[in-house]
């Protein structure tokens, strides 16, 4: 059994982090930290656990910290967590900065401690069994996709969101699609970039062996048309991805099957770790510049 503090106090935090850990066979909810002490205490006396107003004293007392957090607050409790030698389940993007990510990683790997990052589609089993297949069978050169949310309605628990409405579609669902393409057509290599209307941006992507993908994102989409289209092109035809058939607790679920398992076996190499979350964030960094300076961005390595 994992003992699990829990960093945030938000929707995500309420609705999907502390409900998956309370009923998860191999993980125990210790506690909960939360910048707003009153919504720390009153989530966990929602779910009978103490809140605590110190992040060391929340990460000295368990095995495990789960971060539903802002990317740039998460990346500090990362570090702290993971230099006191606790593992990670973290939310994505895994920071707002490369150098913020390359810290979680070098704390991480430091420590040799498991992580996981929580791309919630990759936990989707029928969406990781399609991703599997698809991989294996190779011969893959384009994909497409497409995700336009539209979060700012009335009642949206993420529409308030700073950190959305400053870094917007690019950064919240922009590693969504992400975990989707890469596994499938392989690291990016070179990034092109270009806003379109209601905060679109729309991004031309290079990957290793030479394929390309193109993704257009946005949370400002009108609520007529949302989408959600991911399209895989190869030389044995076209495949759509499904769409997950759990809920997001379902999802983290199995996310803390797989960390849990990893925490117990010893292996640290797991497909979503921390270093493939840098590898995401290097991926928006860069096109973010892209857009930025109307040129193609070339990634390191």
């Amino acid at each position: 059994m994992q003992r699990f503090g829990l960093f945030g106090t938000g929707h995500w935090a309420a609705e999907t982090h502390a409900a998956a850990l309370t009923a998860h066979p191999k993980a125990q909810l210790a506690g909960i930290w939360g910048r707003d002490p009153d919504k720390a205490k009153a989530l966990g006396q929602r779910y009978g656990v103490p809140a605590f107003d110190d992040v060391e004293k929340l990460i000295e007392m368990v095995d495990a910290v789960a971060v539903a957090l802002p990317p740039d607050i998460q990346a500090d409790i990362a570090v702290q967590a993971a230099n006191a030698g606790k593992h990670l389940l973290l939310d994505k993007p895994l920071s707002l900065s490369l150098p913020d990510a390359e810290r979680v990683v070098s704390a991480t790997a430091r420590a040799g401690v498991a992580s996981l990052v929580f791309f919630t589609n990759r936990f989707h089993a029928n969406v990781a069994g399609f991703l599997a297949s698809t991989a294996a069978a190779g011969g893959w050169y384009g994909a497409r996709a497409t995700m336009y949310a539209s979060i700012f309605e009335p009642g949206n628990p993420y529409g308030a969101s700073p950190w959305r409405r400053e870094r917007g579609g690019l950064w919240d669902i922009g590693p969504h699609a992400l975990s989707i393409i890469v596994p499938v057509l392989g690291r990016v290599t070179q990034v092109a970039a270009m806003n379109g209307p209601r905060d679109t941006v729309h991004l031309l992507l290079s990957h290793v062996g030479g394929a390309t993908s193109t993704l257009s994102l946005t949370l400002n989409a009108s609520p007529s048309a949302r989408a959600f289209d991911f399209v895989f092109y190869g030389e044995n035809g076209i495949e759509s991805v499904p769409r997950g058939d759990g809920t997001a607790v379902q999802a983290l679920s199995l996310a803390l099957d797989q960390l849990t398992e990893a925490v117990d076996s010893g292996a640290r190499d797991h497909q979503c770790d921390v270093r493939f979350g840098r590898e995401v964030v290097a991926v928006l960094d860069a096109a973010e510049a892209a857009r930025r300076q109307g040129r193609t961005v070339r990634l390191p390595g």
